[in-house]
């Protein structure tokens, strides 16, 4: 029988999930407020990335892999999934971190702003 497979970050939404219940059980009146500011830090991540798909049209992190990413992988346990193109390690981690300063800039101007 076929091991049970959950979703990526699945404990994650489990885990917010119990504790906006409990928001709700100690504080109904805030439950609101939260969902709501949950609502717009997702947003702001959304809105983060495409700003850096615009910006960065044609240095997308999956652009320095040197093979196609979304057909899969069946590497064995402890290989690397997908290969990096040879000497564009550093310009692939940039373009990883890029995009994370970008996003996180995103998220921060939006939670300030509230």
């Amino acid at each position: 029988m076929a091991e049970a497979v959950w979703p990526r970050l699945f404990s994650w939404i489990l885990l917010s999930a119990l504790l906006f219940a409990g928001l709700y059980f100690v504080s109904p009146q805030q439950a609101a407020v939260a969902y709501y500011k949950f609502a717009l830090v997702i947003a702001a991540a959304i809105a983060g990335y495409w700003i850096d798909r615009a910006l960065f049209p044609y240095a997308r992190p999956d652009g320095y892999l040197a093979d196609f990413w979304q057909k899969g992988s069946d590497e064995p346990v402890g290989q690397v999934d997908f290969v990096v193109v040879r000497d564009y390690n550093r310009v692939f981690a940039a373009a990883m971190v890029r995009r994370a300063i970008i996003v996180g800039c995103t998220i921060l101007g939006v939670t300030l702003g509230l």
